[in-house]
C-alpha cells in the first residue's frame, strides 16, 4: 500500500482521518514530521469499531499531548490516534472518586479534585501530559505517582475488545506499566480522600511555583529527558559529565536543569534526538552509567520516510 492510499482502505468510522497532518504543533518540543494519517475517533465504540476493522500490518500509534514526546523528523508512518472531545470528561463519584477521559490532562484532573476537596491528586497538576499517558508511564512528581491514587483504568485491546483492569493488573514499575503498547486506555478511576479545598490549593500551588523555579517550562522543551537510575538523580549525572549547556545545532541542554533539553527555535527533532545521545555517551564514559531515555521517541527519520514514499508500508 502506498502513503496516497492508506486513509482509502482504512475502516469507515464515525469519527475523522486526516492525511498528512502536522504534528510539530501538537508536541511540546515543536518539531517533527506529520502523521501519514490522524485519525481522531468520534468516541470509544467507534474506535473500538476501528481497532476490530483495521488490517493487523498497518502499524499504530497513540498520541496524547505531546509533552513526552520526540515526533522524528520523517513522520510517523501508519494511522496515529488521538482521543478527542469524547475522552476529556470528568466526573466525581461517590465524593472521593474520579472517573475521567483518557484524553483529559492531568492538570484538569487535579483542578477538579481541589474543587471538590478530593485530596491525594495535587501532584497531577505539575504533570502537563494527558491521563492515558501518565498511566501509561506511571508518571509520578513531588513523591507520589499515578499508582498510589489508580483504582481502575477501562481499555480497548489491539483487537477493539473492552477491558476493565485493577490497579494491580497493571504491573506498574518505575515509570512503565505491563500494558501492551497497542492497547489503548480510554477512562481512568482514581481514589482520593476528603479534604479542606484551601490545604488542597495550598498545596497545589506550592508545586507549580517550585516547577516553575526548577524546570525550564517556559522553553521548548519536554518532560525529563532521561530516567533516574538507581540511587542517583540523572541531572547529576549530565552536570558531572559537562554536560549542563551543551549544544548540538539548535539544541542544548537546560542551563536551568540539564535533565531537560531545549529547543532553541529551529531544531529538528534529529539535533535534539543526537544531543540525548551525546549525552548518554559522555554520561557513560564519566560515571558507567548507562542513561535511559524517559521521552519516548517515535516515528521515522527523513531517509526512511523517502523510502517508504517509494516502497509502501507492507
Amino acid at each position: 500500500m502506498s502513503f496516497t492510499t492508506l486513509s482509502e482502505i482504512l475502516p469507515k468510522v464515525e469519527g475523522s482521518y486526516e492525511k498528512f497532518s502536522e504534528l510539530s504543533n501538537k508536541t511540546w518540543f515543536g518539531v517533527g514530521g506529520p502523521a501519514e494519517v490522524l485519525f481522531s475517533p468520534a468516541d470509544t465504540d467507534d474506535l473500538s469499531y476501528f481497532l476490530k476493522e483495521v488490517d493487523k500490518k498497518i502499524p499504530i500509534m497513540i498520541l496524547g499531548l505531546g509533552s513526552n514526546l520526540l515526533v522524528r523528523d520523517g513522520g510517523i508512518p501508519g494511522v496515529t490516534i488521538k482521543l478527542g472531545q469524547a475522552f476529556s470528561f470528568i466526573d466525581i463519584k461517590d465524593d472521593i472518586e474520579i472517573r475521567c477521559g483518557a484524553g483529559i490532562s492531568c492538570p484538569a484532573v487535579s483542578s477538579k479534585a481541589q474543587k471538590n476537596g478530593i485530596s491525594g491528586m495535587e501532584f497531577l497538576t505539575g504533570i502537563p501530559g494527558s491521563i492515558g499517558g501518565a498511566i501509561r508511564m506511571n508518571a509520578g512528581a513531588y513523591g507520589e505517582d499515578i499508582q498510589k491514587i489508580l483504582k481502575s483504568v477501562d481499555l480497548l485491546d489491539s483487537d477493539g475488545n473492552f477491558l476493565r483492569l485493577k490497579v494491580d493488573d497493571l504491573d506498574f514499575q518505575y515509570r512503565s506499566c505491563n500494558v501492551p503498547k497497542k492497547w489503548v486506555f480510554v477512562s481512568a478511576c482514581f481514589k482520593g480522600e476528603l479534604k479542606n479545598k484551601d490545604l488542597i490549593k495550598e498545596k497545589m500551588r506550592k508545586i507549580r511555583t517550585e516547577r516553575l523555579s526548577s524546570q525550564p517550562i517556559k522553553s521548548r522543551t519536554s518532560g525529563s529527558t532521561f530516567i533516574n537510575p538507581s540511587n542517583v538523580r540523572a541531572w547529576e549525572l549530565i552536570d558531572k559529565a559537562g554536560c549542563r549547556g551543551l549544544n548540538f545545532g539548535n539544541a542544548s541542554v537546560s542551563e536551568h536543569h540539564c535533565n531537560f533539553l531545549v529547543n532553541n527555535g529551529n531544531a529538528s527533532a534529529e539535533e535534539i534526538e543526537n544531543l540525548g545521545e551525546e549525552i548518554r555517551k559522555r554520561v557513560f564514559e564519566n560515571s558507567g552509567i548507562q542513561l535511559s531515555w524517559e521521552i519516548i521517541r517515535v516515528g521515522v527519520n527523513i531517509s526512511d520516510f523517502n523510502s517508504l514514499l517509494t516502497e509502501g508500508v507492507s
